[in-house]
C-alpha cells in the first residue's frame, strides 16, 4: 500500500509531466529538424545557412523550407492550376480572438518565365482543414513585384516590405536539387526573408499550411523558407498545442493529487 508521502510524489510527478507536455518551449522550431507532429506532402525539410539563402532574422540555426523538386500531384491553392509541388502544415494549435500570427518567409525560383511560372503561399486552416485566409503568395515573373504574387488571390496579411523584386540570377539552394544555380528565362532570384502579420479574427484551432507548386510543368523549381513562426507573441506548437486527450488526463491527475495533498497537511 502507498504512503501518503509516495502518493504525493507520485502526483507532484504526473503534475510536472503534464504541466512540461503542454507548455515545452519552442523558440527554435526547426532546430532539431521538422517537428514530429507536422504534416509534409512532397518535398520539406530544415536546413541551416545555404547558398543564397541567408538564415532568417531570428537568429536561428536552421529554418523550414518546402520545395517543388519530386513534389507530388494534386497540390496547389483551390480554383488555380498546378503540377507537381508540395507543402508542410502545422500541427493543430490554439489561439484567441485577436492573437497575431507571425512568420518570415524567403521564396526562391529556377523559373523565370512568364509562361511557366510558379507559385507559393501560406494558408490559415480551422480544424476541419477550411481556409480561414490565404496569408501571403508569391509567384515568379519576369518583371515586377513577386509578392503578392500577380494574377493570385489577394492576401490578407500585413507583408513587410509591401511589395518584393527578385534578387536576379540564377539562385543557389540545394532544395532546388539539380536546379540550383540554373534559371529558365529572366526573372529567376529569391526575395531574401519577408515579415508577414496576421490579427486572427475569432478564438478556435488552427492550421497554418505553408506550399509550393510547379505552375503547368514539373521543370526548374521554386521553394520557400520559413522561420519564426509565433501565435500571440509565443512561439507556434508545444507553447499552444490543442491537449490532446492523454495529456488532459495526466494533467487532471496531477491537479487531483495536489489538492489531495493540501487537504492531507
Amino acid at each position: 500500500m502507498l504512503t501518503k508521502k509516495t502518493k504525493t510524489m507520485l502526483y507532484s510527478s504526473a503534475l510536472f509531466s503534464a504541466l512540461m507536455l503542454s507548455s515545452t518551449a519552442s523558440a527554435s522550431l526547426f532546430e532539431g529538424g521538422l517537428p514530429a507532429d507536422w504534416n509534409c506532402v512532397g518535398t520539406c525539410g530544415a536546413l541551416g545557412a545555404d547558398g543564397d539563402v541567408t538564415l532568417a532574422p531570428t537568429g536561428a540555426a536552421q529554418y523550414g523550407y518546402v520545395a517543388s523538386t519530386n513534389g507530388v500531384t494534386g497540390v496547389g491553392l483551390p480554383g488555380l492550376t498546378g503540377t507537381t509541388g508540395s507543402t508542410l502544415t502545422s500541427s493543430l494549435f490554439s489561439a484567441q480572438a485577436g492573437d497575431e500570427l507571425n512568420f518570415f518567409f524567403n521564396y526562391v525560383s529556377s523559373d523565370g518565365s512568364d509562361e511557366f511560372v510558379d507559385y507559393a503561399w501560406a494558408r490559415l486552416l480551422n480544424e476541419m482543414n477550411d481556409e480561414v485566409a490565404i496569408l501571403f503568395t508569391a509567384r515568379t515573373t519576369p518583371s515586377g513585384s513577386i509578392v503578392p504574387g500577380f494574377g493570385m488571390p489577394e492576401p490578407t496579411a500585413t507583408l513587410n516590405p509591401v511589395e518584393v523584386l527578385m534578387n536576379p540570377g540564377a539562385p543557389t539552394w540545394s532544395p532546388l536539387g539539380s536546379d540550383s544555380g540554373r534559371c529558365f528565362d529572366i526573372g529567376c532570384g529569391y526575395t531574401g526573408w519577408i515579415s508577414s502579420s496576421y490579427n486572427i479574427a475569432s478564438t478556435g484551432n488552427y492550421f497554418l499550411e505553408f506550399g509550393v507548386v510547379n505552375w503547368s510543368d514539373s521543370l526548374y523549381q521554386s521553394g520557400m523558407a520559413f522561420d519564426g513562426i509565433t501565435v500571440g507573441g509565443a512561439p507556434i506548437g508545444d507553447t499552444n498545442p490543442v491537449p490532446t486527450p492523454a495529456t488532459l488526463g495526466l494533467l487532471g491527475l496531477g491537479l487531483l493529487g495536489a489538492r489531495l495533498a493540501r487537504r492531507k497537511k
